[in-house]
């Protein structure tokens, strides 16, 4: 069982409760990378001249904790709703585990200094651990995805 920084469970019982969450979760990385490239493109030297230095901070800190057992929920999801061979997805819920804690590192490295500039965020950016990630997310979410109706 895991929690956000603000304590919240990250950790449901249903299928749909874990759809939800994980639907939270990829909310928050995808506008935490949307926000570093807007923020990216702006070519601040240091956070204080940034109007949105704050709005930074906190999307990288929704995108952090959203990384936080972001793994285990795909893994608890596919458990839950895949009969067949859940050991199958296995190898990749180790790598999306990897790319995960690869990628926190990288924002929780930013978020620690005192001020952060457009070229920081840029080259975090172009870091290979958060493409990789984006790119896991994006790969177990469209095979995830509620078969229709």
């Amino acid at each position: 069982m895991s929690a956000d920084k603000g304590g919240r469970d990250f950790s449901p019982a249903t299928a749909a409760d874990i759809r939800e969450d994980l639907q939270r979760r990829v909310d928050a990385i995808e506008a935490g990378y949307e926000l570093m490239l807007a923020y990216a493109a702006q070519g601040f030297p240091t956070e204080t001249m940034a109007s949105n230095r704050g709005q930074l901070r906190d999307f990288l800190q929704r995108f952090d904790a959203a990384l936080t057992g972001l793994a285990d929920q795909y893994r608890e999801l596919v458990v839950t709703e895949r009969s067949g061979s859940p050991e199958a997805y296995e190898g990749f819920f180790d790598v999306l585990a990897q790319d995960a804690k690869a990628a926190q590192a990288g924002l929780r490295l930013v978020m620690a200094q005192p001020s952060i500039s457009s070229q920081l965020v840029d080259n975090l950016n172009a870091s290979i651990h958060v493409r990789a990630l984006l790119t896991d997310v994006f790969l177990i979410d469209e095979l995830l995805k509620p078969a229709a109706p």
